[in-house]
């Protein structure tokens, strides 16, 4: 059974690199501490001389809150075997211990001495620990998910069935940043991928409304789930011209996102992948085009980032445009609230007009529940927003 006090999740919990000088030394012993416990159980409960507790650590995330029962044990083994949150610690391991010499937080150098020290053995105990064969095959196979998705389709010659294969959880291998969250397909995307295959008309997702060569922009693609699960849909309704661009902002995430493209190689003639920087947004080719549809799920982590985005929409969607968003709704955590930031972005009267002297509004929201074994702990449900010029 998990204490109160029981580990989180790095991607939860780890402070970003390049704010670490900020943090005060106890936060920062804090932060060691928990992926001490995590990781190296058995060390954790060694004394290391400390002045604060070992149960200083941050409050439950919610990504872990729900294994205090008798369940508990094997969420704290799950959580130690998860390849994401583990390569995340790696990474922010490293990049500390990089910078361990430059903060200017420890009182005195056997402070530093002892956090460096701390950070090593976690770190080690990566790169020390022993699995079989088949343990490692099936750490492996966690980087590679396979979804499926039923939909109907008026073309006979075409499955009914989508199919995408991502390369899904591979975070980090190129990152300075511990935050390059778009490795990973969250449950938001993989919710609204579902509800688009299933009811596409419901979305204007047909040649009557779209045409024959429309346009669609995603913002924050991540994975290149939903643009790749749109490609795929697409054509079963008779749209055969359509272009679609994926964009996303972390170079790692780029990487992974042109590699998912060119494994689907099925879906990805409609599929352009471009880099876009919400807070200082480019209309070079292929974003010189305005978007018949704009689609951006689980995106919101700040409340700057609902502003970015509707800037951006702004600028990319057509005047008869439909914006597709969906905000994960988080109750607990670092991310608590941060989904009611979508209205009040697009609900302020300083908001920009487009050319045409319109301004974006959300004209529906709507709840959406999670999927069964989708999304983390913290996820209660999602809130999906139809936005358009008004």
């Amino acid at each position: 059974m998990l204490s109160k006090g029981c580990p989180l999740f790095p991607s939860s919990s780890l402070p970003p690199l390049r704010k670490i000088e900020l943090l005060a030394e106890a936060d920062l012993f804090a932060t060691l501490d928990n992926l001490t416990r995590l990781y190296c159980p058995l060390v954790f409960s060694i004394d290391t001389g400390r002045k604060h507790s070992v149960g200083d650590v941050p409050a439950d995330s919610g990504y872990v809150s729900d294994a205090e029962g008798e369940n508990g044990d094997d969420a704290l083994t799950a959580l130690r075997a998860d390849g994401f949150e583990r390569t995340l610690a790696e990474r922010w391991l490293t990049g500390f211990i990089a910078r361990v010499e430059e903060l200017s937080c420890f009182k005195t150098d056997e402070a530093r001495e002892r956090a460096l020290d701390q950070a090593s053995c976690v770190l080690e105990s990566f790169f020390t620990c022993t699995i079989d064969e088949e343990e490692r095959l099936e750490q492996l196979a966690q980087y590679s998910r396979d979804f499926t998705f039923s939909t109907s389709s008026r073309n006979a010659d075409l499955s009914k069935n989508i199919e995408v294969r991502l390369n899904d959880g591979l975070a980090g291998q190129n990152s300075e940043e511990p935050d390059d969250v778009g490795l990973q397909s969250w449950g938001a995307s993989i919710v609204f991928s579902k509800l688009m295959c299933d009811q596409p008309e419901r979305f204007g997702l047909t040649k009557e409304t779209l045409g024959h060569s429309p346009r669609i922009i995603e913002l924050g693609a991540g994975t290149g789930l939903v643009s790749l699960a749109l490609s795929a849909l697409l054509p079963r309704h008779d749209i055969t011209d359509a272009t679609i661009v994926a964009t996303d902002y972390h170079p790692a995430v780029m990487d992974n996102l042109r590699a998912n493209i060119a494994a689907n190689p099925l879906h990805a003639p409609m599929i352009e992948a471009a880099a876009l920087d919400w807070s200082k947004p480019s209309r070079a080719s292929p974003l010189d085009v305005e978007a018949d549809v704009l689609l951006a799920t689980d995106v919101i982590y700040t409340t700057e980032h609902a502003v970015w985005i509707r800037d951006c929409a702004t600028q990319f969607l057509k005047k008869d445009g439909i914006f597709w968003l969906v905000a994960t709704v988080r109750d607990n955590g670092r991310f608590e609230g941060v989904s009611n930031t979508v209205k009040a972005a697009f609900g302020d009267e300083g908001r920009p007009r487009a050319s045409h002297g319109k301004r974006l509004t959300v004209l529906k929201e709507e709840r959406l529940g999670k999927l069964d074994g989708v999304g983390r702990g913290d996820e209660s449900g999602y809130k999906m927003f139809r936005i358009a010029f008004a």
